[in-house]
């Protein structure tokens, strides 16, 4: 019993899956940065992205279930060749469709056209921005990423994206800069909204604040950083009961860029299959609801304060 599952059985808890109705489908590590707390240590180098083959494995499976919301993630989605006609294809399958954005891949001129379907087929973008403060984003993104993507969110505005009434919706995630818990949302929310407001003109539908998750390269800065053990101290101290009925493994699937199922991102990235059996999509005909979901101490961090919810 690993301490996660303790910390369940404390609180006479389980965590059982109920009716799906996300499929997140990551389409690859392949990322145009190297982010300090990334869990799937994507980059540059990273060549594993979602092939056309297994698009079309994606786009059958999507067709068998009845999903309410499709999540692209990665990586950058935006780098991966055929991201277009993913897009393109399962939009119809789903009530919404949304995509996960580092917001400067999305600067490129060759990006146009996927922001014409964005637009198009009202998909929600989920950006990363981490901080209001340039200093701490680009020493947790890199030099220069601050600006541009604050040069991006504005464009994003010119086409609507985060305008009350336009139905484009525009979501910023902000994770810490460290090992430390991140600030509360509502109030995070509120000065990221002033702030942007007040000095760029930028508005955005809502903001999500998020622990960072103890695996690829943030871990491996932990380690080399000597706060591994307390930041995963801090993880456990911080475990909210209340969230586990709303835990988002609990109602979402996920689909590696090689076409296998997870229980979420986090354990795609830690190599932990659903059930601990890796099944590929193309076996796959049913999702069977009440089934135990896999664990490890890593999963403290989307039951810390308000969680992954």
């Amino acid at each position: 019993m690993n301490g996660f599952q303790k910390a369940l059985a404390d609180h006479q808890l389980e965590l059982n899956r109920g009716r799906t109705t996300t499929l997140q489908v990551n389409v690859g590590r392949l990322c145009n940065l190297a982010c300090r707390h990334c869990h799937l240590s994507a980059g540059p180098e990273r060549r594993e992205v979602m092939t056309r083959q297994t698009m079309e494995e994606v786009i059958r499976f999507a067709g068998r279930h009845h999903f309410s919301v499709i999540d692209i993630t990665g990586g950058a989605p935006e780098l991966v060749p055929d991201i277009e006609y993913l897009l393109e294809q399962l939009a119809p399958c789903v009530q919404a469709t949304m995509m996960r954005t580092n917001l400067i891949a999305l600067l490129q001129e060759e990006r146009r056209k996927l922001l014409d379907l964005c637009c198009r087929r009202h998909i929600t973008l989920t950006a990363s921005f981490p901080s209001v403060n340039r200093g701490q984003a680009d020493a947790q993104r890199g030099n220069g990423v601050w600006e541009q993507s604050i040069v991006m969110l504005k464009k994003l505005n010119e086409l609507g994206y985060g305008r009350p009434g336009s139905g484009l919706d525009l979501y910023l995630v902000s994770n810490p800069a460290g090992a430390f818990m991140p600030v509360d949302q509502c109030t995070a929310e509120k000065k990221f909204k002033a702030d942007l407001a007040g000095k760029w003109g930028i508005e955005f539908t809502g903001l999500f604040t998020f622990a960072n998750v103890p695996l690829g390269r943030f871990r491996n800065w932990l380690e080399k950083s000597g706060n591994y053990e307390d930041y995963m101290q801090k993880l456990a101290g911080s475990f909210n009961p209340a969230t586990i009925k709303g835990l988002m493994c609990r109602s979402l699937i996920n689909i590696s860029w090689d076409g296998y199922l997870y229980d979420c991102d986090f354990h795609m990235a830690a190599g932990l299959p659903c059930s601990g059996k890796p099944r590929h999509i193309s076996q796959v005909e049913q999702l069977e609801e009440g089934g135990a979901i896999m664990t490890d101490d890593y999963c403290f961090a989307c039951t810390a304060g308000t969680g992954f919810t």
